[in-house]
């Protein structure tokens, strides 16, 4: 890797690592080559631009602290919110170039994804994006199968957060990282597939590879719990009089209308939650 793509990516990582987040450089070229035209980046292809994933560590070091200092400032999506603060933090330390950040659900008018976050994921090297075009002979006739990234270390349990893009930065000789196979065989590939297209509120398929870390309970009560209604989970919100939350993958979870943070303490806890992050 050239001197100054190390110094780059060692500065983005001292800003984002220690919250639970992981990146990885690629070439605007690799993602076009995959993809029809109405896809590409509009960018020449030796362009530089970083994946950015969180990991399960992001939900304690990053969402938690964040929620703390800004739970008072109207929220709409936590976690969206809380990865755009820190995608900040990364053109805030890096003035002097320009940046253009892409979150993953990001669209254009015309509802096209601005970025394929599973593609940029697979030719960065961070994640195996596993298709139906990487079982031979598969079982499943006219069915739509969606792909899906799997982690060499997290297996399923990440998610991939956007993309950094840095125009007028060209690494024409950047290094190519291939992401690891660790799901080889065609038995394991359509379990798999299977588990994400039909089973995927088991979480069985993020356990494809054995993790090296999962999301903890409450996180997955977190993600488990309906966009509309975790603000309410968290206590930041007020739930309706007849709120009544069922979470049927975690049994015997049931939260109750309940007055305002009450909630929000046993979650956002200094006691069980690391020190603030600087800034928020």
């Amino acid at each position: 890797m050239e001197p100054h793509v190390a110094e780059l990516k060692l500065k983005i990582e001292d800003t984002l690592c220690p919250f639970g987040f992981e990146i990885y450089p690629f070439q605007v070229a690799w993602y076009n080559e995959l993809l029809p035209p109405a896809f590409h980046l509009p960018l020449p292809g030796p362009t530089l631009a970083f994946l950015v994933l969180s990991t399960p560590a992001m939900f304690d070091q990053a969402l938690k602290p964040f929620l703390q200092s800004h739970h008072l400032q109207p929220l709409t999506d936590p976690v969206d919110q809380c990865v755009a603060y820190h995608l900040r933090r990364v053109t805030e330390s890096l003035p002097e170039l320009q940046m253009e950040v892409i979150a993953d659900y990001e669209v254009h008018p015309n509802r096209r994804p601005k970025i394929l976050a599973q593609t940029a994921a697979h030719v960065a090297g961070a994640a195996y994006y596993y298709q139906r075009q990487d079982v031979e002979a598969d079982p499943w006739g006219t069915q739509h199968i969606a792909g899906v990234c799997i982690h060499p270390r997290f297996g399923g349990w990440f998610a991939i957060r956007g993309v950094v893009l840095l125009p007028g930065v060209e690494v024409p000789d950047l290094p190519r990282r291939k992401p690891p196979d660790c799901v080889p065989s065609r038995a394991a590939r359509i379990t798999l597939l299977e588990g994400f297209n039909f089973h995927w509120r088991d979480w069985s398929y993020r356990d494809a590879v054995t993790p090296q870390e999962r999301y903890s309970e409450e996180q997955k009560a977190y993600f488990s719990t309906p966009p509309a209604q975790r603000l309410a989970l968290l206590g930041l919100a007020q739930p309706s009089e007849e709120s009544c939350i069922i979470f049927p993958e975690l049994p015997f979870t049931t939260l109750t209308k309940k007055p305002q943070n009450t909630r929000a303490r046993s979650w956002l806890s200094p006691s069980i939650s690391p020190p603030i992050s600087p800034g928020p």
